[in-house]
């Protein structure tokens, strides 16, 4: 029915998630507290759409989703909330095709759910959306399965405390709170039991974990004693990282622990130090640089991803030309680009723009070159062992985690094989037991 990244479906209820690996989390929470409330009963169910606004094509691409999911489900009650939602709820009020806005806060609580007109609220109340910055705690939801996937995410952190000029996520996730340790430990033991091979941990701003937890322990402690209290868990993965807030704990799991996947994606953003300092980052080029060449000699089959933003405001020729090459000197496979998208309220909005058209043909570059180093990581891999996760018949994913197509395995199985080859968007694999028969 949807465009979203993904959806979900249980009794009546369908969850369109947008964005990041948090909101994939969250939905299945919310898809729970949305069932617990009632809203698999209703005539017509209910569809719940949990936002983006990373970019204002994020955005775009949700309300275009919501028009067309009430044409085709004219009965259903549709519900907004996410990061869109929680930074510009009037956008979503005005829309005719929206029963109920929600707010990040209030998304992942059922009594939110009863607001609609069907349990007697006012047809005029139509948001409910809180001031997100009055939120102080993270509260640890226990989640038993994440319904179509072959891995299981669990949330650590929430918000961020940085405010880089690009950007409008602290507006809907708030400041940086940590769930506490003991409570991460026994989500992802719960999971382990539950058949998951391999739990992604996600977070807005990861690495600043434990900052507002008593003795402040740093992402590196929860790693390690993730690893140690869940023995069960095979693979564990981080999702995005900020690299100049890594802790030497966080390194050294790197280093000892073959169960701590060998995949980092870096919120790199620029590789030109003047653009760097414009966005408010805390790096610099050479910080990002001599990370991934740490990191790389710690575990040598480590593999990078990074976000990139290409055109960001003032940004000439030369600028981006060191962000284009940063791919090669860090040694990046996994790129995100983001062609830069002004967010009203953002500082970098008020800053001199780059030209749309110059915009987009510096993303098309970017994305050649993180083409490119695909490939060349892909022709890498050939004859190489690997183990991988199956994530739907015949596709699963590498520790390392690139695309593989193989001949064996069902969904959430980890099969040992072989790379013959590649096609330049996947590897080619088969498993070591069909090819010893």
């Amino acid at each position: 029915m949807s465009d979203g990244d993904a959806i979900q479906r249980e009794k009546g209820i369908e969850v369109v998630t947008f964005g990041c690996r948090l909101n994939t989390y969250e939905s299945e929470v919310m898809r729970r507290e949305a069932s617990a409330a009632g809203l698999g009963e209703l005539a017509g169910g209910a569809i719940i759409f949990n936002t983006c606004a990373v970019t204002a094509e994020a955005v775009r691409q949700a309300k275009q989703s919501i028009r067309k999911a009430r044409r085709e489900n004219p009965d259903a009650r549709i519900i907004v909330t996410g990061c869109a939602a929680q930074t510009g709820p009037q956008d979503f009020v005005a829309m005719d095709e929206v029963d109920l806005v929600l707010g990040n806060e209030e998304k992942l609580k059922s009594h939110s759910y009863r607001a609609l007109p069907d349990f007697g609220v006012n047809l005029f109340e139509k948001a409910r959306v809180n001031d997100i910055f009055s939120v102080r705690e993270t509260a640890s939801h226990m989640v038993d399965a994440i319904e179509g996937r072959a891995r299981a995410f669990v949330q650590v952190q929430n918000g961020c405390d940085h405010r880089c000029t690009f950007c409008i996520i602290p507006y809907g996730r708030g400041n940086s709170r940590s769930v506490p340790m003991g409570a991460v430990v026994e989500q992802v033991k719960r999971l382990a039991g539950n058949g998951y091979a391999e739990v992604v941990l996600s977070g807005v701003d990861m690495t600043s974990y434990g900052g507002d937890l008593p003795g402040a322990p740093k992402l590196g402690r929860l790693v390690k004693a993730i690893l140690r209290e869940a023995p069960d868990v095979k693979r564990l993965r981080l999702s995005s990282i900020d690299s100049i807030e890594a802790d030497d704990e966080l390194l050294d799991a790197i280093a000892t622990d073959k169960r701590l996947m060998p995949h980092l994606h870096l919120s790199l953003q620029a590789g030109d130090d003047l653009t760097l300092k414009r966005m408010k980052r805390r790096h610099l080029r050479a910080d990002s640089i001599r990370f991934c060449a740490e990191v790389r000699k710690l575990r040598p089959e480590i593999v990078f991803g990074a976000d990139i933003i290409a055109g960001f405001p003032t940004e000439t020729e030369d600028m981006f030309q060191r962000s284009l090459d940063i791919v090669g000197e860090c040694g990046l496979t996994h790129l995100h680009v983001f062609p830069f998208s002004p967010r009203e309220g953002t500082p970098a909005a008020r800053m001199p723009q780059v030209r749309r058209e110059v915009v987009k043909e510096r993303a098309a570059r970017l994305r050649a070159a993180g083409e490119a180093a695909y490939r060349r990581h892909l022709d890498s891999l050939a004859g190489t062992a690997q183990s991988i996760l199956i994530e739907r018949d015949g596709i699963g994913r590498t520790e390392g985690f690139t695309l593989a197509a193989i001949n064996a395995g069902q969904p959430g199985e980890i099969i040992e094989a072989v790379v013959t080859g590649n096609d330049g968007a996947q590897l080619q694999a088969v498993a070591l037991a069909a090819r010893a028969a």
